[in-house]
């Protein structure tokens, strides 16, 4: 007679499911006064284009907050772009502040966005500064790459 193992069930995962996207009258995750079905839904959806390097950004933020790594991927810079992107469900984004932009305008071929985005990991606060760089590439505004301010600091 075969001796028996008993066999270890798999602990249930404590992953956080991603937020789902918020309806369309919702506020934007973005920050500006606007409704996500006004604001940036448009771009993850790809109805329309982000007109300047700030709302390629606020763009960015919000597909960061809503889970959206295809948009995420679409908006980088193919030179710079991973192939894939894995996002981690237990973070959830809770803010968003813009400190200052260089160009990125209708007028301009480059932009730099400064900011500093608000979250919690496991229920830890925290916050992410970074300096990021965005070019045009066929009409439109891409994520190039970012700078770290208080990594540099640190170093």
């Amino acid at each position: 007679m075969a001796r028996r193992t008993a066999r270890r069930r798999p602990a249930p995962s404590t992953a956080a499911t991603p937020a789902a996207p918020p309806g369309a009258e919702a506020p934007c995750p973005c920050g500006l006064p606007a409704a996500y079905g006004d604001c940036c839904r448009p771009f993850h959806s790809g109805e329309a284009a982000a007109p300047t390097a700030e709302r390629l950004m606020r763009s960015r933020y919000s597909a960061f907050a809503v889970g959206d790594a295809g948009h995420l991927l679409r908006t980088w810079a193919p030179a710079t772009r991973p192939a894939t992107l894995e996002l981690d469900p237990a973070m959830r984004w809770t803010g968003l502040e813009i400190t200052g932009t260089t160009d990125g305008t209708l007028f301009h071929s480059t932009g730099t966005v400064t900011f500093t985005a608000r979250y919690t990991h496991h229920g830890q606060p925290g916050a992410l500064s970074e300096h990021s760089r965005f070019e045009k590439a066929d009409g439109r505004w891409v994520y190039l790459d970012g700078t770290f301010p208080d990594e540099a600091s640190a170093g």
